[in-house]
């Protein structure tokens, strides 16, 4: 970790460790494919022996009131960001452009600000963040992760069509 002045900002930049990454997501049960950016680390993660969706369910949907008390993660739909992390989130599609209930890509963001804290206010560093990746990895297959609103993430688990009109 080190803190860089870009201008009148001051970010810190975090060296993350690509072997520590996927194993961590192989530890949680997924494969993983790494791309390393300037910015930002991304991972293509894939449960394919998984028999049901990941745990990313809409948490505005009534029948999902259970899982949403019990979330530790959320997810904003608008922006794909998992609140209070530096990390963001994606569908990954098929051929078809269809969701994959088994996959998601995530980002990892290397520059922050240095105002930028976790929960329970603790100062980011390389270790802090893996401790979240592997609670977050672990609340998808186990737990939940609530997704509010928004049409850029689409839910994996429970109702994954809109409200509304049905056939």
């Amino acid at each position: 970790m080190q803190v860089v002045q870009a201008g009148p900002h001051k970010l810190i930049q975090l060296e993350f460790e690509p072997e520590i990454l996927c194993g961590i997501a192989r530890q949680a049960g997924f494969e993983c494919k790494l791309t390393d950016g300037k910015r930002a680390m991304s991972l293509e993660l894939r449960a394919p022996g998984r028999l049901g969706p990941l745990l990313l369910f809409d948490a505005s949907d009534p029948a999902n009131l259970g899982w949403f008390s019990r979330c530790q993660f959320y997810v904003d739909g608008q922006t794909g960001r998992v609140l209070q992390t530096p990390i963001s989130v994606a569908n990954l599609k098929d051929r078809n452009g269809r969701v994959l209930p088994d996959g998601l890509r995530l980002q990892l963001d290397k520059e922050l600000p240095v105002s930028f804290r976790l929960p329970g206010k603790s100062p980011v560093n390389e270790q802090t963040v893996y401790a979240v990746l592997v609670s977050f990895l672990n609340a998808l297959l186990h737990s939940g992760v609530g997704l509010c609103g928004g049409p850029v993430v689409k839910a994996l688990a429970g109702r994954t069509d809109g409200p509304g009109m049905r056939n």
